[in-house]
């Protein structure tokens, strides 16, 4: 099923999603797109790292009988009783909630650990008392770890570089655990460095496309880690809405499976910061500073999407390019 059918068919046929980190950045797109498609949602989240504006966003961008259909509920995944509470009567659940940031994890790995593997587990588990028809969950690119093949593919990966990728890592061996054990399956979205609306420029583990755009708007530094060379796989979030609603509705789901979701392509960081000026017409702009590597960094990333592509229907209808175009226009 294409996504233009996907969207028609659940018109026709709501259905009712529980999604995860409702207030972040992933998942209030995701809210947004499902309400604006007539769903029921149900949005969990303990504002850690998501915002209230970001649900204040989707409210003014749905209509008022769109709106009725969203309940949110202000809770932690690492407690599972409010995982419980928030799942009763999903019938997908699309898990985006989780603590990012390599940085994040290296400086402070238990709370990594707490919220990614503790939460995972403890929504898994709820997934699969409810009975929900697909459990279709964030997983990430940093699982490759210093595989050096390029482009990266699905069943071949190496040692995690930091805490953040273990704990994305043993999701997907829960998720297959439960697959083998309780007959459960699932989908992991193995993101590669998503960017789009919506995505907090603030606080020191932001990611680099909103913390850059930033930057040149107001005239501050941009910091390069390394020698601008370090190349990342942007895929922009309409691509990562698309493939969470294909995974979530697929009948083909007979064991727990993973998938890419990028766009097949690289752009180095000073490729970056060039497109960003020429979107923002700022060729003048020059407060560019090079600093050391960033520990835990992977040097180059670049995913292989034909398994998703095969599999799922995937068909990412934007380049990074046309993404940044969009995004700041």
């Amino acid at each position: 099923m294409t996504f233009d059918e996907l969207k028609k068919e659940l018109i026709a046929s709501p259905k009712t999603w529980l999604v995860t980190g409702a207030a972040g950045f992933i998942g209030s797109n995701l809210v947004e797109a499902l309400l604006t498609l007539d769903q029921t949602v149900v949005g969990l989240d303990n504002f850690s790292t998501g915002h209230q504006h970001n649900l204040d966003a989707v409210e003014k961008s749905v209509t008022r009988d769109q709106w009725e259909n969203f309940t949110f509920y202000r809770g932690d995944i690492c407690d599972y009783e409010s995982c419980k509470k928030a799942i009763k009567g999903a019938q997908y659940v699309l898990h985006q909630a989780a603590l990012g940031s390599v940085p994040r994890s290296i400086a402070n790995p238990i709370n990594t650990n707490a919220s990614n593997v503790t939460g995972f587990l403890n929504l898994l588990e709820a997934a699969k008392e409810e009975k929900v028809l697909n459990f279709v969950y964030a997983a990430s690119s940093s699982t490759y770890g210093d595989h050096p093949d390029l482009p990266k593919v699905e069943d071949k990966i190496g040692n995690p570089l930091s805490p953040y990728a273990v704990t994305k890592y043993v999701n997907e061996l829960y998720a297959d655990v439960f697959s083998r054990t309780y007959n459960f399956h699932s989908i992991g979205l193995r993101y590669f460095n998503v960017f789009g609306q919506r995505q907090d420029p603030e606080g020191a583990y932001a990611a680099v496309i909103p913390k850059w755009v930033s930057a040149v708007k107001n005239n501050e530094t941009v910091y390069i880690n390394g020698d601008g060379e370090t190349s990342r796989d942007f895929c922009f979030i309409e691509n990562v809405i698309q493939i969470n609603l294909l995974a979530a509705t697929c009948e083909t789901n007979s064991k727990s499976e993973v998938y890419n979701v990028a766009v097949g392509d690289q752009t180095s960081l000073n490729q970056l910061i060039e497109l960003i000026k020429e979107n923002l017409n700022a060729p003048e702009f020059n407060k560019i500073e090079y600093r050391d590597f960033r520990a835990g960094d992977v040097r180059h990333s670049k995913a292989s999407i034909e398994k998703a592509i095969k599999d799922l229907n995937y068909d990412p209808q934007f380049t990074m390019r046309q993404g940044l175009k969009k995004m700041l226009s």
